[in-house]
């Protein structure tokens, strides 16, 4: 590359842009007043935008094999000389940045839904409190994600997806004063941080496998001289114990896939999104569209060159992808809570992404990343227009006939509602054919992929049910509001309805880049990522696809197509035409319609089993602590301590202090007749002067009159 370019050239101003106006949130903004945040949080973010686009105009502009920029700002993790499977070598892990097609999708998905959901912000959190705290959150939650999809090395993608996980749990948790919203934020927090696990013991593997974490050295201005997982990986192949299916490359895979499950929300770590909801409708949008539940799938696309040479991985992704697919759905058919629903649709559509991974099918799963980011951020803005409308009401039994009411966020919903469910001529159709044409392909090579294209399609039809139902329960069909919240409906402002109405556009347009597989040609979104996603090995057993006629195709797009007019059927039936034979229907089938409606009882299992059994494990230990620790230990220590030191003071007092005492009294005892006389008063002395004298005159005065006699 010549020359790269203003945008090319300060890539790192997209990530910086966010985090240096959540900075100035941080320390400065509860001086601010709204519109300032609003200039700054949002201008940052659009700004971001902005150097993303040109960056990604500029990178297009070059031939397809040279489309990879990298950026070194500076050596971040030197350690030195380190021990690998491949020898000494000098590991460095840089602070940098790469540009290349999967990264180019996912800056613009990230800053454009994201500059989106900042302006509807606006007017969804303007009579909330902490205004600047929000969108300091927010802003920094884009940093993060923007910091992991380009970051140039692994190390550097653990980051940016630890403070997206912190983020997660400051805006779910936002209403901290309410219980349930703190529980939400440390259950998120807690679930991902055990996938996060995972992913740093995978890191670590990758570490002492290769010798970096670097993906690729492709884009530097040496690459032979820089050692990188894509280069490394190609120069082993080959050897004993790295060929196709070696366990190092099974087990990499098995524990990024740990922690994208966590960060994704797939079986068994899905528990925490439902509960998201917690947080404001924006957060919710954010989350389940442009940022954190994407991180897994982008994770697994980024590191396709590995799981292509780990095919038992790459079928545990797929099971694990379409076994969430449809569990997810069913738990989305019966809730009553507007955000509950699209909680359930985005575990549902989240599996049908990993699906598409786990059968090789890597641009496929994120092309419908792509889509779904449009079509999901615009049904969870369009719910919560429908809640600030309502005063606050999330229950669909309590809503209907809004679309008169409402029509500026009715319209936009319904178009999201024909996208998700795969009406063709939408985004999701065009994104879901491709992962059930690719799973239908893949039946040729192995029966097992028959039977998951054969869930990827029920799962169509569970969406197309229950995204209509909830639909006509919101916008269709005789008002249920309450007559204190009737005379109260309205539409929200032009910074709500605006950004539906741009999504919804999207929603539309943004799966017309696979048009040509109507008529059976590889769609050109695909080729595009072609050169991110292509493995060491041009074809192994993972990533092998069959080819049927154009028949087959259209035989399969007819069948999914049917599936999902099926589903807009029933929910018409049961919710539109005869609005209580759903009720009906439930009471003839009480225990299947709890079953679902507690979500198979999943949370409690949870915490019958987990849970609870750590809150005995705590308890158990804090008995041991206070009464064994402390007990014995230390009050123990201290009770022998008391004990000692009181017949040590005994000894002292009644043995030391007695013979030390004995020994100062005696010499006192015979000074006591020298001490009767030097008692240092002057007047004392004087009179035993006096009576010396006397005593020495009287003395002499009788010796003087016996010599006096003596002598007559």
């Amino acid at each position: 590359m010549s020359s790269p370019g203003y945008f090319l050239s300060h890539l790192w101003l997209i990530p910086l842009f966010p985090l240096a106006s959540a900075t100035i949130m941080f320390f400065f903004g509860r001086r601010m007043s709204k519109e300032s945040v609003n200039l700054f949080c949002v201008g940052s973010v659009f700004l971001s935008f902005l150097h993303a686009l040109g960056a990604v105009l500029k990178l297009l502009y070059l031939p397809a094999s040279e489309r990879v920029y990298q950026q070194i700002i500076f050596r971040w993790v030197t350690p030195g000389a380190m021990p690998t499977s491949t020898g000494i070598v000098n590991f460095v892990a840089d602070w940098g940045y790469l540009l290349d097609p999967l990264s180019c999708v996912m800056i613009i998905v990230v800053t454009f839904v994201g500059f989106l959901i900042h302006v509807y912000s606006i007017g969804y959190m303007a009579h909330e409190g902490g205004y600047y705290r929000f969108f300091g959150y927010l802003n920094l939650f884009l940093f993060a994600m923007l910091t992991l999809v380009l970051a140039n090395n692994l190390l550097l993608l653990f980051v940016g997806w630890e403070v997206a996980g912190l983020c997660s749990y400051l805006l779910i948790g936002f209403y901290f004063l309410k219980k349930s919203a703190a529980d939400a934020g440390k259950k998120a927090f807690i679930v991902n941080s055990i996938g996060d696990a995972g992913f740093l013991l995978g890191l670590l593997l990758v570490a002492v496998t290769f010798g970096t974490v670097r993906f690729t050295s492709q884009g530097l201005t040496d690459p032979a001289a820089v050692p990188a997982i894509l280069q490394s990986l190609a120069a082993l192949v080959g050897q004993p114990q790295f060929t196709y299916g070696a366990p190092v490359f099974t087990a990499i895979a098995l524990l990024l896939f740990v922690g994208a499950a966590g960060k994704s929300s797939q079986i068994p770590l899905y528990v925490w999104l439902p509960d998201a909801m917690e947080g404001p409708t924006p957060v919710s949008a954010l989350i389940h569209a442009a940022t954190m539940v994407t991180a897994g799938v982008y994770l697994i696309a980024r590191m396709s060159a590995i799981y292509q040479l780990a095919p038992v991985a790459m079928d545990v992704v797929a099971i694990i992808g379409a076994a969430t697919a449809i569990f997810a759905a069913t738990m989305a058919v019966v809730q009553t809570d507007i955000n509950k629903v699209l909680a359930y649709s985005t575990i549902s559509q989240l599996g049908c992404m990993f699906l598409a991974l786990g059968v090789g099918a890597f641009a496929a799963g994120i092309f419908h990343l792509m889509t779904h980011a449009f079509f999901k951020a615009l049904l969870f803005l369009g719910a919560g227009s429908v809640i600030q409308s309502l005063s606050g009401e999330q229950d669909t039994r309590k809503m209907g006939g809004l679309r008169y009411a409402i029509p500026a966020t009715s319209v936009p919903f319904v178009i999201a509602t024909l996208a998700i469910t795969g009406v063709p001529g939408f985004s999701g159709f065009f994104s879901k054919y491709e992962i059930l044409g690719h799973a239908f392909n893949r039946h040729q090579m192995l029966d097992r992929y028959l039977a998951l294209c054969a869930v990827g399609i029920i799962t169509a039809g569970l969406t197309a049910f229950y995204m209509f139902r909830l639909l006509f329960e919101t916008f269709y069909g005789l008002s249920r509001v309450s007559i204190q919240l009737e005379g109260h409906i309205h539409e929200s402002p032009k910074s709500m309805t605006v950004p539906l109405m741009i999504l919804a556009f999207f929603s539309i347009v943004s799966g017309w880049f696979a048009l040509p597989i109507l008529w059976g040609e590889e769609s050109p979104f695909e080729r595009f990522l072609e050169t991110s996603l292509r493995g060491v090995e041009t074809d192994t057993g993972a990533i092998t696809f069959g080819r049927h006629t154009l028949l087959a195709e259209y035989a399969l797009m007819a069948a999914f197509v049917a599936v999902v007019g099926l589903g807009f059927w029933l929910a018409r039936k049961l919710y539109l035409d005869h609005p209580k034979l759903h009720t009906q229907l439930a009471a003839s089938w009480p225990r299947l319609h709890n079953l679902l409606f507690h979500k198979y009882y999943v949370d409690e299992i949870y915490d019958a089993l987990f849970v609870n059994r750590i809150k005995d494990l705590s308890t158990a230990l804090g008995f041991f602590d206070s009464k064994v620790i402390d007990g014995l230990g230390v009050d123990g220590a201290g009770w022998l301590a008391r004990f000692f030191s009181r017949i040590f003071m005994w000894w002292d007092k009644w043995v030391v202090d007695a013979l030390v005492n004995l020994f100062g009294r005696f010499p006192k005892f015979l000074s006591m007749p020298v001490r009767m006389f030097q008692s240092g008063v002057f007047s004392t002395y004087a009179v035993f002067i006096l009576i010396g004298l006397a005593v020495l005159l009287g003395y002499y005065g009788h010796h003087v009159q016996t010599f006096v006699r003596t002598l007559h």
